[in-house]
């Protein structure tokens, strides 16, 4: 009960704190839908209980905030939830559309207590904030802006966005540098945060120190290994799409295993569905060089041989007409075979002159075409019994490969 103290009626702390109380809970006896931003989930291990902090923004600034509890049982049952319907947990930095009541403690203050939370939202969330980039992009012609790009004839050198301990950068560097044909590439790689909010700014400011570079690289991969839905939402952001769509050489990625393609993939030059295929990838452009240069060697050494047979020939035939002429002369007039004599020095010493100089022409081609030429700038030719393979189809396993390189040779064994 209230003091009175000179005329004055004087409440304890308590006193208020339990009318404010008794007031909330008369006046919000109900479940409530409420839609918020989960700034922090502060999910405590030793207990399984969740503090999340709410918070909801307009114009980037923060207009309201709210603490939370989800206690353990119900953080469990909406998790698995999650799990369920977006392939990953409940995190922080998403905007949620949840069930709650209304609560005022004493001790601990104003609260919302979350009974559950609807997964699907999310899911609606997420696709309203994809649409809406690819609706801007779209306005400003930029959309294609990054796939109009001439892609370079072999991409040898890479800037890499990514984390060095990520599963599907790992993933990519087994495929690029143990392909069997030897193909050498060169990458810088660039650290960044791959999922939530902060993997934005984190990306965005990666491609500014790149394209500071641009003279390096052939082109830019951005790689993550796979997730859920929820954990790709970054990846329809509007400044992060634009970052990529305006990026001044062709931009590549390969950051997860879902099929449903974020706008920084839709705006990428090319889009791969894992790391791995986007490795496939690279070395099919180097393969595409590759196999019309061997067909121009192979051609070049057929023209060659071709020629001083043909020129071998000739000479054949001219000497032996030449032999004849000077019988028949020789037996007519001496006089007149001393002048052919003369004659046919000049004429056949300019010949031979002509004939070396073309010789010397098809010399140089052949040292040009010559295979140890192309092997110093980093090919190499792997043969099966002899043979130079040029398709898979060629080899199976169990069968040694001998690849030959500028400097030595390597044996290996086909597994599959």
């Amino acid at each position: 009960m209230p003091e009175v103290v000179d005329s004055k009626t004087i409440f304890s702390l308590l006193e208020v704190s339990r009318s404010v109380q008794k007031t909330i809970a008369d006046r919000y006896k109900s479940l409530y839908w409420i839609k918020a931003e989960m700034n922090k989930l502060n999910h405590y291990t030793h207990s399984g209980h969740c503090y999340p902090e709410l918070v909801e923004k307009k114009d980037g600034k923060i207009v309201a905030e709210m603490r939370s509890t989800l206690w353990k049982a119900d953080f469990q049952r909406i998790n698995q939830l999650f799990m369920k319907v977006l392939g990953e947990p409940l995190r922080e930095g998403i905007t949620i559309l949840f069930q709650a009541a209304i609560a005022y403690d004493p001790l601990y203050g104003f609260s919302l207590k979350i009974i559950d939370i609807d997964p699907t939202f999310v899911l609606g969330e997420l696709e309203k904030e994809k649409r809406e980039s690819i609706r801007k992009l779209q306005e400003e012609g930029l959309f294609d802006a990054n796939k109009r790009l001439v892609f370079p004839m072999i991409a040898k050198r890479l800037a890499i966005i990514s984390v060095e301990t990520s599963k599907g950068l790992s993933d990519f560097f087994k495929i690029i540098r143990g392909n069997p044909w030897g193909y050498r590439f060169e990458y810088s790689l660039f650290p960044a945060l791959l999922q939530g909010d902060k993997s934005i700014p984190s990306i965005i400011r990666q491609l500014a120190i790149i394209a500071e570079r641009l003279s390096d690289f052939d082109a830019v991969a951005i790689i993550r290994g796979g997730g859920g839905e929820v954990g790709l939402s970054s990846y329809n952001n509007y400044l992060l799409s634009k970052a990529i769509a305006m990026f001044p050489i062709p931009v590549i990625t390969g950051i997860g295993h879902s099929t449903n393609e974020t706008v920084s993939e839709m705006v990428a030059y090319k889009n791969a569905i894992t790391p791995s295929e986007l490795a496939d990838f690279l070395i099919q452009k180097f393969h595409q060089f590759a196999i019309p240069v061997d067909e121009s060697l192979r051609r070049i050494v057929e023209a060659t041989k071709a020629r001083f047979l043909l020129e071998e020939q000739h000479l054949h035939a001219f000497s032996r007409a030449i032999s004849w002429s000077s019988k028949a002369v020789l037996s007519n007039q001496g006089n007149e075979l001393r002048s052919l004599q003369l004659q046919l020095q000049l004429y056949t010493k300019q010949l031979f002159k002509d004939r070396a100089t073309e010789i010397n022409n098809v010399d140089r081609l052949l040292r040009l075409a010559d295979p140890k030429e192309l092997l110093k700038r980093g090919f190499s030719i792997t043969r099966v019994n002899g043979r130079a393979i040029s398709s898979e189809a060629s080899v199976s396993a169990g069968q040694v490969l001998e690849t030959t390189l500028f400097e030595g040779k390597l044996s290996s064994s086909v597994l599959k």
